[in-house]
């Protein structure tokens, strides 16, 4: 195997692995590092799908000891048939309009300008959520992530629509949404989580169904490298952002969204970053 596609996919893996449970949008960032490494061929396309689930096994690890007494109490604990439910009803709103507005999303949203805007825009809501949030005297009204209601979790998956579109960032329209609906801000970061789970491992699969003709087991090994990199770095990012989220807000994250976003757009514009359809 060649070393230097190895160290690219150790990078890009990492890469996905920090972004994407951070509001900043994985995707922007995956596509300025595979254009700086210059891998953004028909293998790229593949290796980044391929890579998403080391970030969901992560999760999964994280929250496994959540996840098997949700598993095990399913046929007798109320609550855990209500969370459950919960994340099924917010996963739905975003599957019905992926499904229906797929084309149109990768061929007129997926480019320098619509992802430059996204993560501006993005970045200004966070900052006047976070405004908002500051003025707000009333304490949040859900403070435990068994505690949602269905229109909690309803709403919290219209939410994550927004994230259709490339640059918004899955995870920052999900936990700003939450909190603004009257999530706690660690619970909405945890509900977040707990959604990734089933939206980006089916949106995996389903990108995987479309590709798999391609895959090789050449690339096992690099691909490999890919997912458990993704896997280890987002595990990290996980207990950092959980911790952090206790006593910081996400104001950093906002002007690093903007700071991005312009970047994008000037490299894009100038010729320096390939911008592979």
């Amino acid at each position: 195997m060649d070393w230097i596609l190895m160290c690219k996919a150790l990078v890009l893996g990492v890469v996905e692995g920090l972004t994407e449970f951070l509001p900043v949008s994985s995707t922007g960032h995956l596509i300025v590092a595979g254009s700086l490494l210059n891998y953004s061929n028909a293998q790229a396309k593949t290796f980044d799908v391929v890579i998403q689930f080391g970030a969901i096994l992560a999760i999964c690890w994280e929250y496994r000891r959540k996840i098997g007494a949700v598993v095990a109490g399913l046929p007798t604990r109320p609550e855990a048939r209500r969370f459950t439910l919960n994340v099924i009803i917010a996963t739905i709103p975003a599957i019905i309009l992926g499904l229906m507005f797929e084309k149109s999303i990768k061929s007129v949203l997926f480019s320098p300008v619509p992802v430059s805007v996204a993560l501006i825009v993005g970045g200004i809501v966070i900052l006047w959520a976070e405004a908002r949030n500051r003025d707000r005297s009333a304490a949040p009204k859900v403070t435990s992530v068994d505690d949602l209601s269905y229109m909690d979790a309803f709403k919290v998956g219209l939410a994550q629509c927004f994230a259709l579109i490339p640059g918004t960032s899955r995870s920052g329209a999900t936990i700003i949404g939450g909190m603004l609906f009257g999530l706690e801000r660690r619970v909405a970061t945890e509900f977040s989580f707990f959604l990734a789970i089933p939206i980006i491992f089916g949106a995996t699969l389903y990108e995987l169904a479309k590709v798999y003709k391609t895959l090789s087991v050449d690339d096992a090994g690099l691909f490999a490298i890919g997912l458990v990199s993704a896997f280890v770095s987002a595990f990290i990012c996980i207990r950092w952002l959980l911790r952090y989220v206790a006593t910081h807000d996400f104001t950093a994250f906002a002007w690093y969204r903007i700071g991005f976003g312009l970047l994008i757009l000037i490299v894009g514009y100038s010729g320096g970053l390939s911008w592979a359809e």
